[in-house]
């Protein structure tokens, strides 16, 4: 089990810690952050992308294929349900929508190309979001 701790240092810039690792996260300063670090949603994207490059990568040394390297490039947006032709036709408002691009170099035949686009889709973080987590939250009041 992963866990992480987000401290707010100032303004809205956080320390976040997972026992070894420390990283930074704020706002742009167009949304009253002082840009110490990416903002939250990048962060997420940037979990998106490590976990596809690293499962593409362990998909082909797993089948011993001949890959040279990987990139992941990942955007969210949000846009009016109305102008979504891909959204149910239930949802108002906005939805977020994420896409990708995967560059992949190697060796690969036809079929070999097929299943590292669809094993692409299938990083577990990539299934986390896409699916949804259901969350637990208990506030704790300190002093």
């Amino acid at each position: 089990m992963a866990t992480i701790t987000a401290d707010l240092t100032s303004g809205f810039a956080v320390k976040i810690r997972d026992g070894d690792h420390v990283w930074h996260a704020d706002e742009p300063t167009d949304l009253g952050g002082t840009d110490t670090g990416p903002n939250p949603y990048s962060l997420l994207l940037g979990a998106v992308a490590a976990c596809t490059a690293i499962t593409l990568s362990m998909y082909c040394q797993r089948k011993g294929w001949d890959l040279h390297s990987v990139s992941a490039q990942y955007q969210h947006d949000k846009v009016h349900a109305d102008d979504c032709k891909d959204c149910d036709d239930d949802l108002t408002g906005y939805i977020d929508r994420i896409r990708s691009e995967i560059f992949i170099e190697g060796n690969f035949d036809e079929d070999q190309r097929k299943r590292l686009s669809a094993i692409a889709q299938k990083c577990p973080v990539h299934k986390t979001v896409a699916n949804g987590a259901e969350f637990t939250t208990e506030c704790i009041f300190v002093g």
